[in-house]
């Protein structure tokens, strides 16, 4: 065996090494509600499991100027909504952005988001251990109407969207 075959080889055992390392993120049923002529903000909501300890600790899009990870939370009897620095996912557990909860904001957004449109949203992951992993979606977009559960007026549901973290 060459020793240029032998260099290949163990690059390519030493990549999925490390991207075995690396946490997959599944997500499941993505939605971003639509908005009305000059608003200027809207949000993401989307269930994501993990199969490892990983944190969702950034969020990008090209509809929005700025994109940020949220929560919404009770101080002093008033409900709070305030960027977070990252997400917790513990391994096996589905964690859900939800109106009223942990989403993610578009905010300065370029153009009105319309019901049937795909917004693109690019989420980033990181892992115990400082890695940084990615993954892009098109996000279906659904009514204003549409509440905690993603379903507009008409009762249905749009698409869904799933995948995994890209190593």
């Amino acid at each position: 065996m060459s020793t240029l075959t032998k260099w290949a080889g163990f690059t390519i055992s030493a990549f999925f090494i490390a991207a075995a390392a690396q946490a997959q993120v599944v997500v499941a049923d993505p939605w971003v509600r639509a908005t009305v002529p000059q608003q200027t903000g809207t949000g993401a909501f989307m269930k994501l499991t993990s199969d490892t300890d990983s944190k969702l600790v950034a969020a990008d899009s090209p509809v929005a100027k700025h994109v940020e990870v949220h929560e919404m939370a009770m101080e002093n009897h008033v409900m709070k909504m305030r960027q977070i620095p990252g997400l917790e996912l513990p391994a096996g557990q589905t964690v859900e952005l939800k109106p009223g909860g942990y989403h993610i904001m578009l905010i300065d957004l370029h153009e009105q988001v319309k019901e049937g449109q795909q917004v693109p949203l690019t989420l980033t992951f990181e892992a115990p251990d400082g890695g940084r992993s990615s993954l892009e979606l098109q996000v279906p977009v659904r009514p204003l109407a549409s509440g905690a559960n993603g379903h507009g007026a008409h009762g249905h549901s749009g698409g869904h969207g799933h995948g995994a973290a890209k190593h």
